[in-house]
């Protein structure tokens, strides 16, 4: 019998059994930018969102002759116009981020047919936002969603202090870029809102920012605090990062039982004048993220990094250090054949103490072809490693494979929040 004939436990068909039950796997969503309806136009969602997003922004001003002034002058809807007629009429959208529109256009049951424009801002239109996300949270089957949620944004900010309610199927995670890419600046942002800090780091001024951390962790009932950081990023490093690890940062978290997520090897602006769409990609020191792991044992790191060329050395870092958690394939490396590449060797050394994905969603819908990607790259990865298995004799249960699947499509990262270090 071929592997890819060999039947589970239970009498069914393996690649039939596997696309099943990872296609009715519940996700948890580890890392997005979503918010909840009840923070109003913070949460964006729409066909002109979906068109103007960064990826999409990129993809037409590197085939138009439009200055960037010119484009950013635009209004959102002839921007979205501007990126429909030419990257979806004038071209067929074969790139990840053009063929996710598409997907989402079909998967809410809008006619490709035609391929107009207004027909698809009058169905939306028409939408109660509160139902409309609730469609596409059972389309995108996700349990849970975990935001990124800045008190240095002042817009944000607000909904905290107001107490608004946060829908359940929502969890915050704690963005601090500034303390370490800019601690200038952070220090007289916080010393705006009352806190007593100061730039030097002398020991008033870290506790202070010990209690900024703690209010807003727990304000927030975040699960993880989070920072982007360059490609250069090290440890130890500036004295001023290093002193806000580890006499600030770390013991907070480490009291709290929670982890830091390091986003690693973002080049910010490498072409200014395409905004949010102009950062680049930069090759990490994985040696970094093994030094934090031993030098701090008793905090949890979540790490995801940006280049192709950190990922083997990153699985290898995680075969090390228990209190480190991978995650995801995040931003450029958002593309199918990359997921695969990423899917299949993580699975082999780590196998399944990883979390495969997260979608990094900017856009309500984003949700819904992400994961609709993403499903299809496991179901074949996981069909093949079952196969094998049925191949030699080993009984394939559909319990087992539940369990499996649902680790790595978040499971595993409320096993992680659940570890107690020493």
């Amino acid at each position: 019998m071929s592997p890819t004939r060999t039947l589970t436990h239970e009498g069914e068909e393996i690649p039939r059994a596997v696309r099943r039950i990872v296609d009715e796997t519940p996700i948890l969503d580890i890392h997005t930018h979503l918010f909840p309806p009840t923070f109003g136009d913070m949460l964006l969602w729409g066909i002109d969102e979906l068109l103007t997003y960064h990826y999409l922004v990129a993809e037409f001003l590197r085939v138009t002759d439009i200055p960037y002034d010119e484009f950013w002058s635009l209004p959102k809807s002839v921007q979205a116009e501007r990126i429909w007629q030419t990257l979806f009429i004038e071209r067929s959208p074969v790139s990840e981020a053009t063929r996710g529109v598409v997907t989402v256009l079909a998967q809410l049951g809008l006619p490709l047919v035609d391929r107009n424009l207004n027909a698809y801002r009058e169905w939306f239109a028409k939408r109660s936002l509160d139902f409309h996300t609730k469609e596409v949270w059972e389309k995108a089957n996700v349990r849970k969603a975990i935001m990124t949620n800045d008190p240095f944004d002042p817009v944000e900010r607000t909904f905290w202090e107001k107490n608004t309610p946060v829908d359940k199927r929502f969890w915050a995670a704690l963005r601090i870029d500034p303390l370490l890419n800019n601690w200038p600046q952070a220090a007289q942002y916080l010393a705006s809102l009352g806190y007593a800090v100061k730039v030097t780091l002398e020991d008033p001024t870290l506790a202070e920012l010990q209690r900024f951390l703690a209010e807003w962790l727990d304000r927030m009932q975040a699960k993880y605090a989070a920072i982007s950081l360059p490609p250069d990023f090290e440890y130890p490093g500036a004295p001023v990062t290093s002193t806000l690890l580890e006499k600030a940062l770390l013991p907070v978290l480490r009291d709290r039982n929670l982890p830091l997520a390091l986003m690693i090897g973002v080049k910010r602006g490498v072409n200014p004048q395409l905004r949010l769409a102009g950062d680049g990609v930069g090759t990490a020191d994985v040696s970094t993220v093994e030094r934090l792991c031993a030098a701090f044992p008793g905090n949890k790191f979540m790490v995801t990094m940006l280049a192709r060329e950190n990922q083997h050395a990153l699985c290898v870092a995680a075969r090390k250090f228990r209190n480190l958690l991978v995650f995801g394939c995040w931003w450029f490396l958002n593309n199918p054949r990359l997921i695969l590449e990423m899917t299949q060797m993580r699975l082999e050394m780590l196998g399944t103490s990883v979390v495969l994905q997260h979608s990094d969603a900017r856009v309500l819908e984003q949700l819904i072809y992400k994961w609709a990607h993403f499903r299809s790259i496991l179901a074949m990865v996981l069909q093949e490693k079952y196969a094998y298995l049925a191949s030699l004799g080993w009984d394939v249960h559909e319990e087992e494979m539940r369990r499996d699947i649902r680790a790595v499509l978040g499971g595993y990262f409320e096993d992680f929040l659940e570890l107690r270090l020493p």
